[in-house]
């Protein structure tokens, strides 16, 4: 998965997910045994947080943060605030400004598409009890 995030820099947003996809279903499909939720849900908020952190490495600098944020609906104190607060990519991908900005419905509308939701778990169950 690391490395496929790698391929993502700099890359088309929408692409990259297309790209993705079939990993996720795979991953999905391969761990739908596990029965566990809450593993496919911290999965899921993992790479919403890396995909957060591709678009504000993406943006580069302040001011284009900036613009892009008030283009997502942030209110523009906030949004230079956020924009120039010297932190990394990493740390401003789980900030709450730019979850506001960027929430799940945003990546959903690009494509992406949650394990948690990919996974049959009455059949995922059937299966587990007959081991």
């Amino acid at each position: 998965m690391r490395e496929k995030f790698r391929e993502g820099r700099g890359r088309n947003l929408r692409i990259f997910l297309e790209g993705l996809k079939p990993l996720l279903r795979g991953w999905a499909c391969y761990f739908s045994v596990a029965q566990t939720r809450g593993v496919f849900e911290e999965l899921d908020q993992w790479i919403r947080r890396k995909l957060r952190c591709l678009e504000w490495r993406e943006w580069k600098r302040g001011r284009t943060r900036c613009k892009r944020l008030i283009a997502l609906g942030l209110d523009g104190k906030v949004a230079r605030a956020s924009a120039f607060n010297g932190h990394g990519p990493w740390w401003n991908s789980d900030a709450s400004h730019l979850n506001a900005a960027l929430p799940t419905a945003y990546f959903r509308r690009l494509g992406l598409i949650l394990l948690i939701e990919e996974v049959d778990w009455q059949t995922a169950l059937r299966a587990a009890r007959s081991l």
